[in-house]
């Protein structure tokens, strides 16, 4: 099984103190924002059963998003929809992590970040991209739990305001039933207006607002 601190105790073995972990969730959703947390883990985290969240049940999510946020240094945040058409869902997923860093640093002195493969150029302290870190990292595992459920939940509450969509059972992936009911019901505001299946609904239109349904 892979030492999910390794990279944490060798960077402490360096003199780094305070270390950090990031990563998003919602990159290939239709709808939706994606969300990146940053965590730090607290001196005596049990790492047992943390893992890359797409490995984890959703109830077993749920269990360690209340321990990550009772024994870690959180920080998350949310890119909208809107900036992602804008400005590519690449640079929104890099936009979300840094802000999910900057909550952290109001909180403690972070020294070091361990990311998620993302390069982040225009951080001022050191940090590591790491392929599947998710994997690899308990900062980073942590941080995505955090993403995915946090996401999740917002996910739930557009399920309550648009049923017909069923955003609870896809959580905004293009799933095949999820094209159909967006087929059928049409675009909503909260849609990524740049994705291929949304595109093509709207035709090609650079007006693409205005044929909003809702």
């Amino acid at each position: 099984m892979e030492n999910l601190l390794k990279y944490e105790n060798d960077l402490k073995k360096e003199g780094f103190k305070i270390i950090g972990g990031t990563d998003e969730a919602g990159r290939g959703p239709l709808f939706g924002p994606v969300v990146a947390s940053c965590v730090v883990l607290k001196d005596g985290f049990d790492i047992k059963g943390i893992n890359d969240s797409k490995k984890l049940s959703e109830k077993k999510r749920e269990k360690y998003y209340d321990y990550i946020m009772e024994n870690s240094i959180v920080g998350i945040s949310i890119i909208s929809n809107e900036i992602i058409d804008e400005i590519n869902i690449y640079e929104a997923s890099r936009k979300a992590m840094m802000e999910a860093i900057c909550e952290v640093r109001k909180k403690i002195n972070l020294e070091y970040v361990l990311t998620d493969a993302m390069k982040l150029p225009d951080l001022d302290i050191p940090h590591l991209p790491i392929i599947k870190g998710d994997s690899k990292s308990a900062s980073i595992a942590a941080a995505s739990i955090i993403a995915k459920v946090t996401r999740d939940r917002m996910m739930y509450e557009y399920d309550k305001k648009y049923p017909e969509y069923e955003f609870g059972k896809h959580k905004g992936y293009p799933t095949k039933r999820h094209i159909e009911l967006l087929n059928k019901y049409g675009i909503i505001n909260g849609y990524r207006l740049t994705y291929g299946p949304v595109k093509k609904i709207l035709g090609g239109d650079n007006d693409a607002t205005k044929k909003l349904s809702k």
